[in-house]
């Protein structure tokens, strides 16, 4: 790469129609407030997120085996996947944390994701290395050690600079952060998180969209548009791929966003016919709602109601106390 270097890349109609379409569709999704009323909505988004991306690494874990690892449960699976699934957990919530502009920041979060599984993590590599498909074939090796750092530099300046539309920028991004292959391993998982990160720098919104369960559906469209997009020179279609991959990540947002609120909307009018302005028991709106499961209540219908501001606690500052009750705002 030389100075002032500008990635090999064009715009065309079809990206310029994708994006116009992604716009439209994240209008849908109203704001990110919409999505932190619906804390478990998110969870659901960051397992399914982490699950992906590692599967892509070959990660053995199933999407329960991944969830139960983040609540801290035990889970019998290999010590490294169950190791891996911790750290991409860490790093991911280091996103709005980090500055996506930043080579500094780029390293700290390398040496998060990967603690414990390579002895170089958070360092550039001084090692030839490749990128392998989902059947462990090699379709790109990757430039030779003296040219990382430059290579890199030149792609921040880039993004620093660039004027493209994020959408557009991120995607080259992340074709060229895998290009490069700046680490000795982690590559894929960080340049993916990476992407997310520039998105959700613009939109915070995208720290939550699952933009890697897409592209684990699609993975082995997702090499063979890096490797045509390496054989051509240019990372036009790779673009095209992350576009199609981002609208389509967006559109399955929403229609899970709308069937959220709708179950919760179920729910919380339901407690809210027997709630009162006055102070009642868990028991006591349980018997009302001629519910048996208390712990089907709290999850499905009190603290929902209590996300939202819909309901309080007599005593806020003592959650599980014995003597709680709830009323109505």
């Amino acid at each position: 790469m030389s100075e002032k270097y500008t990635p090999p890349y064009e715009i065309t109609d079809e990206m310029l129609d994708l994006v116009s379409e992604i716009m439209e569709n994240l209008g849908k999704l109203n704001s990110v407030n919409e999505l932190e009323k619906l804390p478990r909505l998110r969870r659901v988004s960051r397992i399914r997120t982490i699950h992906s991306s590692l599967a892509i690494e070959n990660n053995t874990l199933s999407i329960e085996q991944v969830g139960d690892v983040l609540d801290g449960k035990k889970v019998v699976g290999p010590k490294q996947d169950i190791i891996a699934v911790k750290n991409a957990n860490e790093a991911y919530k280091m996103i709005g944390k980090i500055n996506p502009y930043s080579q500094k920041d780029l390293l700290k979060v390398h040496a998060v994701m990967m603690q414990d599984i390579i002895a170089d993590n958070g360092k550039l590599r001084t090692k030839q290395v490749g990128v392998y498909n989902e059947k462990g074939q090699v379709v790109h090796l990757a430039p030779p050690v003296d040219f990382v750092q430059q290579q890199l530099n030149d792609l921040f300046d880039f993004i620093k600079n660039s004027k493209a539309n994020m959408l557009i920028k991120s995607s080259v991004f992340h074709y060229e952060f895998e290009f490069i292959h700046p680490f000795l391993d982690g590559n894929g998982r960080t340049g993916r998180l990476w992407q997310t990160a520039l998105l959700a720098s613009w939109k915070p919104i995208f720290a939550w969209i699952p933009i890697e369960s897409i592209i684990k559906d699609n993975q082995e469209e997702y090499y063979r548009a890096f490797t045509l997009s390496t054989s051509q020179g240019k990372s036009n279609i790779f673009i095209l791929f992350m576009l199609k991959v981002i609208n389509k990540a967006i559109s399955d947002m929403v229609n899970d966003t709308k069937n959220h609120f709708k179950h919760i909307n179920n729910q919380i009018s339901a407690l809210l016919e027997v709630a009162e302005t006055y102070p009642q028991s868990a028991t006591e709106l349980m018997e009302k709602l001629k519910l048996k499961s208390r712990v089907g209540f709290r999850k499905n219908y009190l603290l929902p109601a209590l996300e939202l501001g819909l309901i309080s606690m007599t005593e806020p500052n003592k959650p599980t106390s014995k003597n709680q009750k709830y009323f109505k705002n």
